[in-house]
């Protein structure tokens, strides 16, 4: 259980419900570090009933290497026989190669996009797709571009995408942003309580 954020939940809930009818999107959290923004995105993904989940945690050890995130992200989809099948010629190559199942480079970076976006869509059937991104600030750069333009291209599909990130760091082309901000004193007063009961005054 969360305390204190409802509002924050009632927007995750608001990005979800609507995917789930169709109509996706993407929201920003941003947050300083231990704000509770990793909370938020666990409780909003065990939220979305039967819908599939996705997710990747951005690495900073890994933010100079190209694809690593998408390989983090994609690799439940992509790594299932015939998969990536369903998308078209040019994007499968693209995409093969970006995640390494391909010799070559990754190509074109259009495609690599392009394809990301299609083989998001293919992971939301039946049910929807909520696709959680932690730590986006630390997500190589080849693949936040991959993910920001499939992000702005869910409007039809049952995809919502979930970005928490640290700071200022920008998050282009995502105007849904919501902010995770430190408990209110009587919520922390409540999440203490319930996890070491009454405690003394001073304390």
């Amino acid at each position: 259980m969360l305390y204190g954020r409802s509002a924050e939940i009632s927007v995750l809930d608001e990005v979800i419900t609507r995917a789930r009818d169709g109509a996706g999107g993407a929201v920003v959290l941003r947050g300083e570090a231990g704000a509770g923004k990793t909370a938020l995105l666990d409780a909003a993904a065990a939220r979305g009933g039967a819908m599939r989940v996705l997710r990747l945690t951005g690495v900073e050890s890994e933010s100079d290497l190209a694809f690593a995130a998408l390989h983090q992200l994609l690799w439940p989809v992509a790594g299932s026989p015939g998969a990536l099948d369903a998308l078209p010629e040019p994007q499968r190559l693209a995409v093969r190669a970006a995640l390494g199942l391909a010799a070559g480079g990754a190509g074109d970076r259009f495609l690599v996009a392009a394809g990301v976006l299609s083989l998001l869509v293919e992971a939301a059937a039946p049910d929807g797709l909520v696709c959680v991104v932690d730590d986006f600030q630390w997500v190589d750069r080849a693949s936040a571009d991959a993910l920001l333009f499939a992000a702005r291209r869910l409007a039809t599909e049952r995809v919502a995408m979930l970005l928490a990130v640290r700071g200022d760091a920008p998050v282009k082309g995502v105007p849904l942003t919501v902010e995770v901000r430190g408990l209110a004193e009587a919520a922390a007063d409540e999440l203490l309580a319930s996890r070491h009961g009454a405690l003394p005054v001073q304390v």
